[in-house]
C-alpha cells in the first residue's frame, strides 16, 4: 500500500497496486501483436499457465468472468442444462451471462459450504426427455466467495468430475482464488486442476496484477475458446504488457498469499465478539461478518475512520487481506472497528 494513503482497504484483493517491480516488469516486456499471435509475452504467459495446472493450453483473457463465459459458452449448446452452486459468483456477480450470451438454462443447488458433490449433482439432472433442457456442464468454485473463501473438498471434487464424465458431461472450475486454494491446502495447482475439464484462475485478485485472468484446459476447447474471445471483442493487441505482470506474479507473489491467510486470521480472531459474529473461521485470506442491525451501516461507520469493507447482504459484511495490508495494519483494522462497536454480551 501506499504509504500515504492513510486508509486500509479491506474491500477485496482486488485493490491492490503494482510493485515497482511489477511496474519495472511491464515497461521492459517484449511484446507483438497477440492477435496476430506473435506477442512473445502473451504466448509464454499461456505456455506457463498451461504447465503449471497441468492443462495441454492457456488462453489470457482481461477478465475472470469472461474466462467463466467463455468455458460455459464452449462446453454447451443453446439451451442444455448447467448445474452450478446458488451462492456461486457465476450466478450472483455475472450479469446474467449465462443467459445473455449461452442461452443456458442454470440449476441452482443450496449448500452449506459451497460445495457441489455428486450425490447432490446426480438427482438434479435432467433426464433424457425432449421436454427437458440436456445436462451438459457442471460449475464449481474454490475457494468459494460468498463462502468466506472456503477450500473445497480436493476428493469429493475429483470425484464430481469422473462421474459427471461417465455421464457425458463436462467440469469448469471457477478458480479465481486457486492460488489461495493451494497454498492453504498444500495441493499444487495441477492437482486441483486435474479435478475438472477447464479452469479459470485470477491474477487481478491476491496474485496482484492489475488486469488479467486465463482460461486453460485442453487444445480444442482452448481454440474454441480463443475464437469466442475475439468475437466478444476480448482480442487485444501488445497484451504481452499485461502479460508480463502476471507472469511477475507467478515467480514473486504466490507463496506470499500465506501472509494474507495469516492476516485473515487477525482479523477473525481480533474482532470483539457483540455486535459482530464470524460467520466461519477463515480457511484463505476472506473474513465474514454477521452484524447486528443493516451491514451498510456498520461498513459506513468503520470507513469514516478509515477502514473499508464491503456488504453481501442486509447483515454480512466482508474484509478481504490481500498483499497491500500488513499484519500490523489489520491490527489497527481490528482495534478500529472494536472502538466503533464495543462488545455487547459473547455474541
Amino acid at each position: 500500500m501506499d504509504s500515504t494513503d492513510p486508509t486500509i482497504d479491506l474491500r477485496s484483493d482486488t485493490v491492490t497496486r503494482p510493485t515497482p517491480a511489477m511496474r519495472t516488469a511491464i515497461a521492459e516486456a517484449v511484446v507483438g501483436d497477440d492477435v496476430f499471435g506473435d506477442d512473445p509475452t502473451v504466448n509464454e504467459f499461456q505456455r506457463r499457465v498451461a504447465s503449471e495446472l497441468g492443462k495441454e493450453s492457456a488462453l489470457f483473457v482481461p477478465s475472470g468472468t469472461m474466462a467463466n463465459q467463455l468455458a460455459i459458452a464452449v462446453q454447451t449448446h443453446r439451451g442444455d442444462q448447467v448445474v452450478v452452486e446458488s451462492e456461486s459468483h457465476i450466478y450472483r456477480y455475472e450479469a446474467g451471462a449465462p443467459a445473455a450470451l449461452s442461452g443456458v438454462q442454470l440449476t441452482l443447488l443450496d449448500t452449506v459450504d459451497g460445495e457441489l458433490d455428486w450425490s447432490q449433482v446426480e438427482p438434479a439432472l435432467n433426464a433424457d426427455d425432449p421436454h427437458c433442457a440436456p445436462p451438459s456442464l457442471v460449475c464449481v468454485e474454490n475457494t468459494h466467495n460468498r463462502k468466506g473463501g472456503r477450500v473445497a473438498d480436493f476428493n469429493s471434487m475429483r470425484e464430481l468430475r469422473t462421474h459427471a464424465n461417465e455421464r457425458g458431461m463436462r467440469v469448469h472450475m471457477d478458480g479465481a482464488r486457486l492460488w489461495n486454494a493451494a497454498v492453504a491446502s498444500g495441493i499444487s495447482m495441477a492437482e486441483w486442476a486435474s479435478c475438472a475439464d477447464t479452469v479459470s484462475v485470477c491474477f487481478s485478485k491476491g496474485m496482484g496484477a492489475p488486469i488479467g485472468s486465463a482460461l486453460v484446459g485442453d487444445a480444442a476447447t482452448i481454440a474454441q475458446a480463443h475464437r469466442r474471445r475475439k468475437q466478444w471483442g476480448g482480442g487485444m493487441r501488445q497484451a504481452g504488457l499485461l502479460t508480463a505482470a502476471c507472469l511477475h506474479a507467478l515467480d514473486h507473489h504466490f507463496q506470499d498469499l500465506r501472509h494474507d491467510h495469516a492476516n485473515a486470521r487477525i482479523l477473525a480472531h481480533g474482532v470483539q465478539r457483540g455486535e459482530w459474529s464470524l460467520v466461519c473461521e477463515p480457511e484463505t485470506n476472506i473474513v465474514l461478518f454477521r452484524v447486528l442491525g443493516a451491514a451498510t451501516g456498520w461498513v459506513d461507520a468503520v470507513a469514516a475512520q478509515g477502514v473499508h469493507m464491503s456488504t453481501m447482504g442486509v447483515d454480512l459484511v466482508r474484509a478481504v487481506t490481500h498483499r497491500d495490508v500488513s499484519a500490523r495494519q489489520c491490527e489497527q483494522a481490528v482495534a478500529t472497528i472494536n472502538a466503533i462497536s464495543p462488545p455487547r454480551g459473547t455474541g
